[in-house]
């Protein structure tokens, strides 16, 4: 029998469109003489809805008329059960309309890339793709990040941060702190979301206070961080897991402002032509580096993969300051737009073999964990004797 895999995608993030273009790209590619598919649409509104109607780009113009095609269905939070339950129990037939083998988020940013799916998942028991709850959590907020980063000794640009509720409280404090620490230009930044979404350039004070306003209408938590102003943009992509991974060639993304916009990674592609999700991406892939310096953007790529505990596909963003030479890592996608596809085809790794990849090893990384102890066989409560305070009535 075929392993039926799961693929999760939209959600409540900002990023819900890339995700859907993501997940299309990813379900094409998976071998359909080896798994079933099933696709699973999470709506802006959580819902989860599935369908053949989900395979075809066009549906996503009217999301409302799409999902009145489509099936809407759940999966409890429990051990062992893979089941799409139906929301709306029928009278007659089966109550869920497929029961899956393996889960595939191509989930990106809030909701979906920052460790929440996959703790739900992890009740289920069911094996997933990619960064389990703790790495994706990690990952997802970049001041959590370069924390962990830097205290491994892996170089990230120099940062301050604070909450939405400090700058309301302290504003003239942290506006000092940025400027004693960072200086000017600065860069400002949504901690946990991706796509460039929230970012903006500071060159000085009054544009500092405008970008944290627009950057706190997305998180809670905000990053300041020293922009570098002779900057080239590296991007490489891991494969594997913590114990085990691979990089691929670099890339060098063209960006048309100071910063890589939304608009620059996905509606670059031509007038005309639609987004197709990074793909669209004009970038130069090998990037034009040194032989030493694209081997010391490999090794940092593994080892942030690697401190971080990633497993799966994993793109992870650099930034080369070109009056030093200095190489900082940026940020880990642990989700990476369009999953990485095209850095791994022009590593030798066609796109079939990446997922085929991707879901062989969430299936062993199951069996691995199957074989550990996560609860003993013993009632305590059966030995007898008191409990330490006793229980009030």
């Amino acid at each position: 029998m075929k392993t039926k895999v799961g693929v999760f995608f939209g959600g409540r993030s900002v990023e819900h469109e890339i995700s859907v273009i993501s997940a299309l790209q990813a379900i094409n590619a998976i071998s359909k003489e080896r798994y079933d598919v099933i696709p699973v649409y999470i709506s802006k509104q959580g819902k989860f809805y599935t369908g053949e109607a989900l395979l075809e780009p066009k549906n996503y113009k009217d999301l409302g008329a799409l999902t009145r095609r489509c099936t809407e269905v759940y999966l409890r939070p429990e051990y062992g059960n893979g089941r799409l339950y139906k929301a709306q129990k029928s009278l007659f037939g089966k109550e869920y309309v497929a029961e899956l083998d393996v889960v595939f988020p191509v989930l990106h940013g809030t909701n979906g890339e920052d460790g929440n799916f996959q703790g739900l998942i992890e009740l289920t028991g069911l094996p997933y793709v990619g960064c389990n709850t703790l790495s994706s959590a990690n990952g997802m907020d970049k001041i959590t990040m370069k924390m962990i980063l830097r205290e491994s000794g892996i170089p990230v640009i120099d940062y301050v941060w604070f909450t939405d509720k400090q700058w309301v409280k302290s504003r003239e404090e942290m506006i000092a702190s940025v400027e004693e620490k960072i200086g000017y230009p600065a860069i400002v930044k949504p901690a946990n979301l991706g796509s460039s979404v929230g970012i903006s350039p500071a060159a000085d004070r009054a544009a500092l206070v405008k970008a944290v306003e627009n950057a706190k209408q997305y998180t809670t938590r905000i990053i300041v961080e020293k922009m570098v102003t002779e900057l080239k943009e590296i991007n490489c992509s891991v494969l594997g897991s913590s114990d085990e991974c691979t990089p691929s060639v670099c890339e060098e993304p063209v960006k048309s402002g100071e910063i890589l916009s939304y608009e620059d990674k996905y509606m670059s592609g031509g007038k005309g032509t639609g987004s197709k999700g990074m793909q669209s991406t004009r970038r130069q892939i090998p990037a034009d580096l040194p032989a030493e310096t694209t081997a010391q953007i490999q090794h940092l790529a593994c080892e942030t993969f690697r401190v971080l505990s990633c497993e799966g596909v994993s793109r992870i963003d650099f930034i080369i300051d070109g009056a030093t030479g200095e190489v900082f890592v940026n940020e880990i996608n642990e989700i990476p737009g369009s999953l990485s596809f095209y850095l791994w085809e022009a590593t030798g790794v066609g796109f079939e073999s990446l997922t085929d990849r991707l879901i062989g090893q969430a299936l062993r990384r199951k069996r691995e964990l199957n074989l550990k102890t996560v609860s003993y066989d013993q009632n305590i409560f059966s030995l007898g004797g008191g409990i330490k305070g006793g229980i009030k009535k």
